[in-house]
């Protein structure tokens, strides 16, 4: 019975420090390195994007020589990491010019998000891959003109719902980390329109 006692014991205390732990990393992590951690997020998940899409591509048998290329998954993780700092500047930018919860504001955080932003954030990734591909201006805007509308497409499809939920329910701290856990199934897809050939 004392053994019994003692592990229930030595559990709670287990989850107790796991608790403060958490929560102390939670504060570190989302208010004071809080464009570190963003940037971070947003790197990792466009790598990881990439390379699942690189994956479905080898076992499809799409990809040529079925061999994950480390430099085009390199290239998205450091379009992430553009992509991570202009949101986390961006988010809190839109917060300080639209603060309120009311359907009215979340209702303008949308559009402009989605008008103005958006089109911003596609032309921004298109034009990063260019520069680490030494494409030229060129073959970067022709790349924006053919292939820019299918991300924007997609863009209308995903994001005015994920938004909703950002915009209403989380604090700005925590709207880059949404965005990207969201933009991780959305990245695959902006790998796969970046490199299709066809």
């Amino acid at each position: 019975m004392l053994v019994k006692s003692f592990a229930l014991s030595l559990a709670r205390l287990k989850w107790k420090t796991i608790v403060q732990t958490s929560k102390v990393v939670g504060k570190t992590l989302f208010s004071r390195y809080l464009l570190v951690t963003n940037v971070t997020i947003s790197t990792t998940l466009s790598g990881v994007g990439d390379a699942l899409q690189q994956q479905y591509e080898i076992v499809t048998g799409d990809k040529p020589n079925l061999t994950w290329d480390k430099n085009r998954t390199l290239n998205m993780s450091a379009t992430g990491t553009v992509v991570g700092v202009i949101c986390h500047f961006w988010y809190n930018w839109l917060d300080q010019r639209l603060p309120g919860k009311a359907f009215k504001i979340i209702a303008k955080k949308l559009l402009v998000d989605q008008i103005f932003f958006s089109p911003f954030l596609i032309a921004v990734f298109f034009g990063t891959v260019g520069v680490l591909e030494h494409m030229s201006t060129e073959e970067v805007l022709e790349e924006i003109k053919s292939k820019a509308w299918r991300l924007y497409a997609a863009e209308w499809i995903v994001w005015p719902p994920a938004q909703l939920i950002n915009f209403y329910l989380l604090p700005t701290r925590f709207r880059v980390l949404y965005d990207n856990t969201i933009s991780l199934g959305y990245d695959v897809y902006t790998s796969y329109v970046k490199h299709d050939k066809g």
